[in-house]
C-alpha cells in the first residue's frame, strides 16, 4: 500500500512539472505567432501612437519573461486576463462555450464507452474466429481514418445528399428531444469513429492477457462456461487496464475535438480557440491552450492511476 501511495503522490508530482513546462511553451509559441496584437486589435489604420499606448496597457512592451510571471500569476488566481476580440473578461467567454464542450464530450463518451468495451471483450471471448477477425479489421480500419475526413464525409452523404441531418449543429432553446439528437448525431459519430477503434483494441488486448493466466484456465477445467469465466473472472481483473485504456482512448477527444467543432461550425472551447488564432486574442488563445492541455493531463494522469491500482503486486505491498 505504502508502494502505491508513492507511486501516485510521483506522478500526482510529474503532471505539476508537466503543466508547468507546458504553460511555457504554451506562451513562447502563442508570442511566436506573426502579427502584432495591438495591431490587430485597432485594425491596419491605427496611428503609431495609438498601437503604443495599447501595447503599453495590455503589457506587450515587457520583457517576455515578466509577461509569463504575470500570465501565470493570473492564470492562477482564476484571472487569465482579458480577451482582446471581445473586450471581456476571458474568463467569462471560456464559461459560455465550456459547458457546451463538456456535453459534446459527454455524449461522445456515453456512446462510445459501451461500443467500444462491447466490440474489445468480444473479440477476446472469440479470439481468432471470424468474428474476431472482422472486428480486428474493421477497428483498424477506422483507426486509419483522420477525423476530418470522417466528417467531410458525413456531411456529404447525411446532410448534402440524403437530407437526414443537419450541417451544422445548432440547437434552438425550446429544442425537442429529437432536434437535440439530430443536431448532435454527426459531431458524436464523427469523435466515435477513432475512439472507439483505439478502446476497443486495447480493452481486446487487456482482456487477452488475463485470458491466458492460469486461473482462467482452471476455473474453465471445473466446468465454469468460457463466456461466464470471462465476465466473472476475467473482466473485475482486467478492471485497471480497461480504465486505463479508456483514460486514454479519450484523451483523442481533444484532437478530434477542434477539427469538429470547426467543420460543424459547434461553440465550443476548441472553436473559440481557433478564432483566437485568427483575431491574434493571445490571453484567450493561451487559456484555451491551457485547458486543453490541463485536460489531457488529467486523463493521462486518471490512466496512470489505474493502471497502478490495477497492479496485484502493488495492491498487496
Amino acid at each position: 500500500m505504502k508502494t502505491t501511495l508513492v507511486l501516485i503522490a510521483r506522478r500526482l508530482g510529474t503532471a505539476v512539472v508537466t503543466l508547468l513546462l507546458v504553460s511555457v511553451v504554451v506562451f513562447t509559441i502563442s508570442s511566436l505567432l506573426p502579427g502584432d496584437a495591438a495591431e490587430e486589435t485597432l485594425g491596419r489604420n491605427a496611428t503609431p501612437e495609438a498601437v503604443a499606448a495599447l501595447r503599453t496597457k495590455l503589457g506587450l512592451d515587457q520583457p517576455a519573461h515578466l509577461r509569463y510571471l504575470h500570465w501565470l500569476g493570473g492564470l492562477l488566481s482564476g484571472n487569465p486576463g482579458q480577451s482582446m476580440a471581445n473586450n471581456l473578461p476571458v474568463k467569462d467567454v471560456i464559461a459560455s462555450r465550456l459547458p457546451k464542450s463538456l456535453l459534446l464530450a459527454g455524449l461522445t463518451t456515453i456512446v462510445s464507452v459501451p461500443l467500444a468495451l462491447l466490440i474489445g471483450i468480444l473479440s477476446a471471448m472469440y479470439r481468432g474466429s471470424m468474428l474476431d477477425r472482422v472486428l480486428s479489421l474493421v477497428t483498424l480500419s477506422m483507426v486509419a481514418v483522420p477525423e476530418f475526413l470522417v466528417a467531410t464525409v458525413a456531411v456529404l452523404v447525411f446532410a448534402v445528399n440524403l437530407r437526414w441531418l443537419p450541417a451544422l449543429t445548432i440547437v434552438p432553446e425550446n429544442a425537442t428531444l429529437g432536434e437535440f439528437l439530430s443536431a448532435y448525431a454527426m459531431p458524436v459519430m464523427t469523435l466515435c469513429f477513432v475512439i472507439v477503434a483505439q478502446m476497443a483494441r486495447m480493452t481486446r488486448a487487456a482482456m487477452i492477457d488475463q485470458i491466458g493466466q492460469p486461473y482462467v484456465e482452471m476455473a474453465i477445467l471445473k466446468g465454469v462456461r468460457p463466456a461466464r469465466a470471462v465476465l466473472t473472472h476475467v473482466l473485475p481483473n482486467a478492471v485497471g487496464p480497461i480504465v486505463n485504456a479508456v483514460a486514454l482512448s479519450l484523451s483523442y477527444l481533444l484532437g478530434g475535438a477542434i477539427i469538429v467543432e470547426t467543420i460543424f461550425n459547434y461553440p465550443g472551447i476548441a472553436s473559440l480557440m481557433v478564432d483566437a488564432v485568427t483575431s491574434r486574442d493571445m490571453p484567450l488563445l493561451q487559456a484555451c491552450a491551457m485547458i486543453f492541455c490541463l485536460a489531457y493531463l488529467l486523463l493521462v494522469l486518471v490512466a496512470d492511476i489505474c493502471a497502478i491500482l490495477g497492479n496485484p503486486r502493488l495492491r498487496n505491498q
